[in-house]
């Protein structure tokens, strides 16, 4: 059912795509999906205006150093000009395909008429999707939401205008701006959407069970599949649906053993990019998604999230997180 497809001239070998999600999916956190099965993982949305990036966040925003390809970086913004800027200056470091940033609903985002605000301004979205595509010769693709909101669901006027516009894929969430993550994820719009247009299309929200992903692509004849909040402590659920999908038997849970490994692996990747200060705390959110379905996860974030020392918040992981 799951189809490798082309974004423009680059082969995605398993339609399983990581959500781009701000203040998660990191250079680490991205490869480690890599290799847990994600055909794609773009970039936290890194913004377009060029004051900003040299800012520490930006910087390791922008760090792609020995990231598996495709290289994807999602950029963000509402001025045409400082969006084609934005994309040039990732392509010459290194993007491979660029994804502009339509759907994200955070006030701050919205706030600056960027993100998901831009879908009630179809004008400006189509000067912006122009002016990116002529900036750059890779591949150019877009997320969005299905509309403002439920009473403006505009998401197949601006599917057709991106593809008129030389956008090569487009991701859809199955919420409107208005719905921010509240409410169930609804796919009709999604499935209109990919009725409406020949690009590859990856739908996008609440799949968060095997059976779940299978009714959505089945439902939407989407190209690919697009996993955000799903991954967040369960890296390998890209391997399980690729496995699910080829063959329709569901995979077996990694055990103990291999879970505190992947977790060791994560946590010493974040130490090694941000430094052990900063790495620390990034690995404090992460832990707590790990302990998700944990029998002691109260106990797990009492005792971990305070940790200072990369070397205590290991020792203390190992012995939660060790087979019985």
């Amino acid at each position: 059912m799951l189809k490798p497809f082309f974004i423009g001239n680059i082969e995605i070998k398993t339609p399983l795509a990581l959500a781009p999600m701000a203040g998660v999916t990191d250079r680490p956190f991205r490869q480690l999906c890599k290799d847990l099965g994600a055909g794609m993982a773009a970039s936290e949305m890194t913004t377009s205006d060029p004051r900003m990036w040299r800012t520490q966040k930006s910087v390791k925003r922008m760090d792609h150093a020995g990231e598996t390809d495709p290289i994807i970086v999602q950029i963000a913004g509402s001025d045409p000009e400082m969006l084609a800027h934005a994309a040039r200056f990732n392509v010459e470091h290194g993007a491979q395909i660029i994804d502009i940033n339509m759907g994200c609903p955070a006030k701050k985002v919205c706030n600056v008429y960027a993100g998901s605000a831009l879908l009630q301004d179809e004008p400006l979205v189509e000067r912006i999707l122009r002016a990116v595509v002529a900036a750059v010769d890779v591949p150019v693709t877009l997320k969005i939401r299905t509309g403002w909101n439920r009473e403006n669901r505009n998401g197949v006027r601006i599917a057709k205008l991106a593809q008129d516009c030389g956008i090569k894929a487009l991701a859809v969430h199955g919420r409107t701006r208005a719905d921010l993550y509240n409410g169930e994820a609804e796919f009709e719009t999604i499935r209109q959407i990919k009725a409406a247009i020949a690009i590859p299309v990856l739908a996008n929200g609440d799949l968060t069970t095997h059976q779940r992903a299978k009714e959505v692509l089945q439902f939407t004849g989407c190209d690919a599949l697009m996993i955000g909040r799903a991954a967040q402590g369960r890296p390998w659920v890209f391997r399980e649906l690729a496995h699910f999908f080829a063959t329709g038997e569901t995979l077996p849970a990694p055990d103990a053993l291999e879970i505190s490994t992947i977790l060791r692996r994560h946590l010493e990747n974040l130490y090694a990019f941000y430094g052990e200060h900063h790495g620390v705390r990034m690995a404090r959110k992460h832990i707590g998604w790990y302990a998700k379905e944990h029998p002691e996860r109260e106990k797990i974030r009492e005792v971990l999230l305070p940790c200072e020392s990369a070397q205590e918040q290991l020792r203390l992981t190992a012995e939660f997180f060790a087979p019985n």
